[in-house]
Order: structure tokens, then sequence, then C-alpha cells
């Protein structure tokens, strides 16, 4: 699903994705259109524009990402400053990317969310990275380890390796399971903890 202002963007960005053998199935020209068209059309994952004029892509990817099973949500900007991507990732975006990004960085991202991972530009991830180290570290690293604390001790070593940057495959391959496994483990942590891939990473560095 393509949410963004601009028709012309958004008949670019269908291009792009069309093409490469993906399908969109709706499209929304404001933030306070997406809930309702993430439920009547049922995406995997939302690209979703930062500045809109009646509802920002902030608050939009919060509810979307309040809902029972919710797409992952790509947000796209033109406008990649420090204070948009972390209120992004917040907010519960699985990806950020600038859009200038080139056609195969925008379908590898698609795909990449769609499999329940992560997808942040370079920029991106350098930010919230640094975010991490800035924050007190004795409290933070606290509630991050209790909050890690409810998850069984498989579903913490492949949190682990998420916050290595381990895709689906590669942690099956390092811990000898099926793909389907991991991804089963993945989807209970991320569930009970209320959070998503990217947010997972950051809770694991957090609690060191």
């Amino acid at each position: 699903m393509i949410v963004d202002d601009d028709a012309m963007v958004r008949g670019f960005l269908r291009t792009i994705l069309t093409k490469s053998g993906l399908d969109v199935v709706a499209e929304a020209a404001d933030g306070d259109e997406v809930v309702t068209a993430v439920q009547a059309h049922h995406p995997d994952v939302v690209l979703m524009d930062l500045r809109m004029e009646r509802m920002d892509g902030i608050r939009a990817t919060a509810a979307t990402a309040a809902l029972p099973s919710p797409p992952g949500v790509i947000a796209m900007t033109s406008f990649d400053t420090e204070s948009a991507i972390l209120d992004a990732v917040h907010a519960g975006a699985a990806g950020f990317l600038a859009k200038d990004a080139g056609p195969d960085e925008l379908v590898a991202a698609v795909r990449s969310v769609a499999a329940g991972e992560g997808a942040l530009s370079p920029r991106a991830a350098r930010v919230v990275m640094e975010q991490v180290g800035s924050r007190p570290a004795a409290r933070g690293q606290r509630e991050a380890r209790e909050l890690l604390a409810q998850l069984t001790d498989r579903e913490r070593e492949i949190a682990g390796a998420v916050a290595e940057g381990l895709s689906n495959a590669q942690i099956a391959e390092r811990l000898f399971l099926g793909e389907a496994t991991v991804k089963t483990h993945l989807t209970r942590a991320t569930t009970r903890l209320g959070v998503n891939r990217v947010q997972l990473a950051l809770l694991v560095d957090r609690a060191g």
C-alpha cells in the first residue's frame, strides 16, 4: 500500500513496484485514510510518506502499528532528519528510506519488511544506534533487561542474532533451525513485547 499526498509520487512508486512483480493493493492520499484502507485491503507493507496535510505519517504509523497483526511500515521522506528517523522508529516503523532512494533499494526494502525483517537506510541505522548509545546507561539497560526476561531462552538467542543484523535465513543456519521456526520464535517475541524487529534489536542493544 502506498500512502502519499502527491498523486505523481504514488504513480511513480506504483510503477516501480509493479514492474518488480509486487502487487500494490491500495493507495491513500493522507494519513487519516490509512487505518481504514489497511483494514479493507490487508497489505503486507505500507510505504508511508511522513509529511501530509491532515494527519502526518508519524501519527498514521502509530495508528497502523496499533492494529491487530499490523503490516510493516516503511517511512519515506525527502527530509531524513534525525528527529524524523527517530520519531518514525518509535512510532513503529520497520523501515526508513529517503525519497531519493533508488528503485532497487526501494524494492529490496519492501521485500525485506514483507519477510518480517527491517529496512533502515545506512543513515537511519546510524542515527538510531547513536540514539541508543546516548541513553542513560544504567536505567536504560535495567529496563531493557527486564523486558527481555519475559522471553524464552531461545527467543532471547534469536533476538540477539537480530541485533547483530542477521536475516532469518542466517539465524536459521547459525542455530541449526528451520527458517519457519526462527520466524515463529521471532513473531512470539515481538508480539509479547509489543515491538517490531527494529525495536527488538534496539532493545537488545540497550540491554548490553
